[in-house]
């Protein structure tokens, strides 16, 4: 909502055209034609500080220099403890588990079951009755890469396969 937060700050600041256009990502006429509303007349102001975009701090800086640039506020992420939360698979992917774990055993046969049960969100005993081709519909199975097919992030599959190299 580029537009929305350039309205924002020209009603609600003394930023420079300049200033808003480069934090907005917009032209600087286009947030000029914003300000004398010769555009887009129906849109509401989106305010950046409420959306933890912006401080009041970071407006004041700015306005008192009006060659200073407006910074987005950093939000610190939270660290990647080991309490992950289960991911919705949708419908249409729940059938490409089995090939996912196939191209794993297939690619990393010393990848213990429990972490390929972690990375894509299925049992153990689906991945047991994989590598022992006691599977149901084996003759079917074509390995297919998790990260390609969606159900998992090509981070995810890194982490887990370097995970592999540590141990």
């Amino acid at each position: 909502m580029p537009r929305s937060t350039a309205i924002w700050l020209i009603e609600n600041t003394s930023l420079t055209f300049a200033q808003i256009a480069e934090f907005c990502g917009l032209h600087i006429l286009e947030v000029e034609s914003l300000a004398n509303n010769e555009i887009d007349t129906n849109l509401i102001g989106w305010n950046p500080i409420l959306s933890s975009q912006l401080t009041n701090e970071e407006i004041q800086r700015c306005e008192a220099d009006p060659n200073a640039k407006l910074q987005l506020k950093i939000i610190p992420e939270l660290e990647n403890d080991n309490t992950r939360q289960r991911k919705y698979t949708p419908k249409a992917k729940r059938n490409d588990k089995p090939n996912a774990i196939l191209w794993l055993i297939k690619y990393y046969p010393e990848m213990q079951d429990k972490d390929i049960c972690d990375l894509l969100g299925t049992t153990t005993r689906t991945v047991h009755s994989i590598r022992n081709k006691t599977y149901k519909n084996i003759s079917t199975l074509t390995p297919r890469d998790p990260s390609v097919i969606g159900l998992c992030t090509a981070q995810d599959l890194d982490f887990y396969i370097s995970k592999l190299k540590r141990e």
